[in-house]
């Protein structure tokens, strides 16, 4: 028992520990609301000009759609996943409220934990990745200093693992460089961020001049010169591909949102950036690699790939150049890989954000991130098919705090764990969330059935409709979310909605009684001692 009471994560004020809140998922108060219009632009222009956004391309092109028909699908991905990214941010920027803690009101206290996990396998294997791919920048690094790097670290490595002895140390390396930053707290990374996206932008702007002004006659690859033209319905799946590949962004974006100084700058910080930004490093991929086909006799979508090819046919000014190439890029993966939001509400007591942080980061070696990327086209499609499941869980997000709560949310009841809570619907779980989202699922699963295992057969129609699955699965989830809490209404949440004063005054009396801990306590918060 003293082992377990020497685990538990402080609190402010000497409180007593609760079960349903920590300093780390209550409301943001003012000190900790400290991200404006710039950090949320900078936000977005490193999570959608990095190498994974770059490579898009190598995704939709494979798919048999031409340069033209790609950027199609990137424009209208891109501007769709925006306006969801604001839609799900609202919670967070106007009630100051993460991602687990909002779904409370979705799902119901104990319901959430079933996003919220979701949440998490993403998150750990989307850092892994990530992860890897820095430790890929490293190499590079190294490559560039000692090109006969490999004969320096032999390889004790089998072919099994598709790595090599060098390739592993690099990834070690980067994350051993991550480790003081994902100590950092989310509210106080905005120089990180601004200093990691002015990084990667000048990189991939010097990086396009100079594949385009020394491409001289050899000019664009089969990336850019082929014909070949497909159907509408796979521009549709390349549409719902690019919004799958940030889907896990759109569904927890209100953890970042609940820094806003003030939600306008969520939503203008957001609402152009997002999709501007993503745009442009897909096509810079798109020309990068198409610019450069022909000079190395292949498509190289991977930019270190590209760094190390640089390395391998030019002289010392190549090399040095490559070197400073995969610095920025090493840069701008620490900046991506910001972990541990949604570990923090799995057990409030005993797991704050640095500690969800730091779990990510070690279980995530065990996700053996050198396979993954090895086939790196085949991971971005498989996690953008995670689309399936994660669409629904946006559209009941939306459609709740939209339609059925009327964006009026009774906070003190998010950290209340019993019947006294609104949200605690059935024995802790909201039926009509499970229903709404299992409508929204399944349509989909024949389609990913048979796109995971192509010897399984099924009809043309359930194929076209998993090339739409986030589209498709949002709506219908989020329409049948509100025709159950229309039909078979639960009494208490529609008595508050029905009595509770405007949206606007409520948000502001929550937020004096979060910014003035001598007013009321977390504890008399959580335990719902406190009535507004």
């Amino acid at each position: 028992m003293s082992l377990l009471k020497k685990l538990e994560v402080p609190h402010e004020g000497g409180t007593i520990p609760d079960p349903w809140i920590n300093n780390d998922i209550k409301p943001v108060e003012t000190a900790r609301r400290k991200w404006g219009f710039w950090t949320f632009n900078n936000y977005w222009v490193l999570i959608n000009c990095n190498i994974s956004t770059y490579m898009t391309g190598s995704s939709l092109i494979p798919l048999g759609l031409s340069w033209w028909q790609a950027v199609i699908a990137i424009v209208v991905g891109n501007v769709l996943a925006s306006v969801f990214i604001v839609l799900n941010s609202l919670p967070g920027a106007y009630y100051h409220l993460g991602f687990p803690v909002a779904n409370r009101y979705v799902w119901g206290m104990w319901g959430s934990q079933w996003v919220v996990w979701n949440r998490i396998f993403l998150s750990i294997i989307w850092y892994s990745f990530q992860a890897w791919v820095g430790g890929e920048c490293v190499y590079v690094c190294l490559q560039a200093i000692w090109p006969s790097l490999e004969d320096r670290i032999p390889n004790h490595m089998p072919a099994s693992t598709g790595m090599t002895t060098a390739e592993f140390v690099a990834y070690i390396i980067f994350m051993v460089i991550s480790l003081p930053f994902v100590y950092v707290r989310p509210h106080n990374l905005q120089q990180l961020f601004y200093i990691s996206a002015t990084i990667v932008l000048v990189f991939e702007i010097v990086l396009l001049i100079w594949s385009l002004a020394t491409m001289g006659s050899s000019g664009f690859g089969a990336t850019m010169s082929s014909t070949t033209t497909s159907s509408g319905w796979m521009i549709a799946y390349g549409i719902i591909s690019t919004i799958g590949s940030i889907a896990a962004g759109i569904l927890n974006q209100t953890d970042y949102a609940r820094f806003a100084r003030r939600p306008r700058d969520a939503i203008y910080g957001q609402i152009i950036s997002a999709a501007l930004c993503a745009i442009a490093s897909s096509v810079i991929g798109i020309l990068v690699t198409a610019a450069t086909q022909n000079r190395y006799g292949e498509a190289l979508w991977n930019l270190p790939n590209l760094l190390s090819a640089v390395i391998e046919t030019g002289g010392s000014r190549s090399r040095a150049a490559a070197f400073f190439g995969g610095v920025a890029l090493i840069v701008s993966q620490i900046g991506v890989n910001v972990p541990g939001f949604d570990f923090a509400a799995i057990w409030p007591k005993y797991i704050n954000i640095r500690r969800g942080a730091y779990l990510t980061v070690l279980i995530s070696i065990a996700a053996n991130p050198w396979k993954l990327v090895n086939t790196a086209t085949t991971f971005i499609t498989v996690l953008s098919s995670y689309s399936v499941f994660v669409g629904p869980m946006v559209g009941l997000m939306i459609s709740s705090y939209l339609i059925v709560n009327q964006v009026k949310i009774k906070v003190p009841d998010l950290f209340v764990g019993n019947t006294d809570s609104i949200y605690w619907y059935t024995y802790g779980v909201n039926w009509r969330a499970v229903a709404a989202w299992i409508c929204g699922v399944v349509p989909s699963l024949p389609g990913f059935v048979a796109y995971v295992n192509p010897n399984v057969s099924v009809p043309v129609g359930l194929t076209h409709l998993y090339y739409i699955c986030f589209l498709s699965g949002m709506s219908i989830s989020g329409a049948v979310y509100v025709a159950l809490h229309y039909a078979v209404p639960d009494k208490r949440l529609q008595a508050f909605v029905n009595s509770a004063p405007p949206a606007r005054q409520l948000m502001a009396e929550y937020r004096e009684m979060y910014d003035d801990p001598d007013e009321v306590s977390n504890v008399e918060v959580a335990q719902g001692k406190v009535d507004i």
